[in-house]
Parts: structure tokens; C-alpha cells; sequence
């Protein structure tokens, strides 16, 4: 559980580094405040989930980051898209969020099959 802490952490730390090193103009504005935004989030509610009060709340948590890592990988698609000079650092963190997406869709499948194992 600390390894995710960290590195939900470590991801939103990564893209907000990835996001300063672009221009600062209208196009890009948009697009890196909603990476920032989404990528943070990813840690936040992972950090929420791990204070879950029953299964179904850490279910629902869960489904938050799910949401958001989706996002993120979404934004750091459309500035791969524009942007020659960082294709390595948007393809890490592209993968690492990819991780991060499969690890959350398997503890929820985990949770949930738990929940309707102990269904009477």
C-alpha cells in the first residue's frame, strides 16, 4: 500500500515536472492544467481509498482514481500529439499511468468479487 502511496505521488510529481517545461501560451494552458488537476487527483484519492470506511467506499474511491489516471493518460496523449521534444517523458508517464490504471481496475475486480463471495 506505501509503494502505491508513492508512487501515485511520485506520478502526479512527474507530470507537474512534465508540465512546466511546456511553453506557456493559450494552447497549452488548458490542456496542462488539466493534466496537473487530474494527475494529482490520481494520489489524493488513492490516499482517500486507503482510508476507506467499508469495501464499497474503497470500491468507490477506487473508481475516482480509476477516472482520473484515464484522464491523465488522456492529456499526456494529446501533448504527445504536439510536443517532438518530450516524447520520452510523456511515453513513461503514459506507461507508468497505464500501470497505475491496471492496478486500480484489478483491486476493485478483487473487492468486488470479495463482496459477492460473502453474499449469503
Amino acid at each position: 500500500m506505501n509503494d502505491l502511496k508513492k508512487r501515485t505521488k511520485d506520478f502526479a510529481f512527474e507530470c507537474w515536472k512534465l508540465c512546466k517545461e511546456f511553453p506557456k501560451s493559450r494552447e497549452y494552458d488548458a490542456w496542462v492544467r488539466q493534466l496537473i488537476r487530474s494527475s494529482s487527483s490520481v494520489g489524493a484519492n488513492y490516499r482517500a481509498a486507503c482510508r476507506a470506511k467499508s469495501d464499497k467506499d474503497f470500491i468507490n474511491k477506487l473508481k475516482i482514481v480509476e477516472e482520473e489516471v484515464d484522464e491523465s493518460m488522456f492529456w499526456l496523449e494529446m501533448l504527445k500529439r504536439t510536443e517532438v521534444r518530450k516524447q520520452d517523458t510523456i511515453q513513461k508517464l503514459w506507461e507508468e499511468g497505464n500501470e497505475l490504471l491496471a492496478i486500480a481496475v484489478s483491486s476493485i475486480k478483487t473487492v468486488r468479487k470479495r463482496l459477492n463471495q460473502s453474499k449469503p
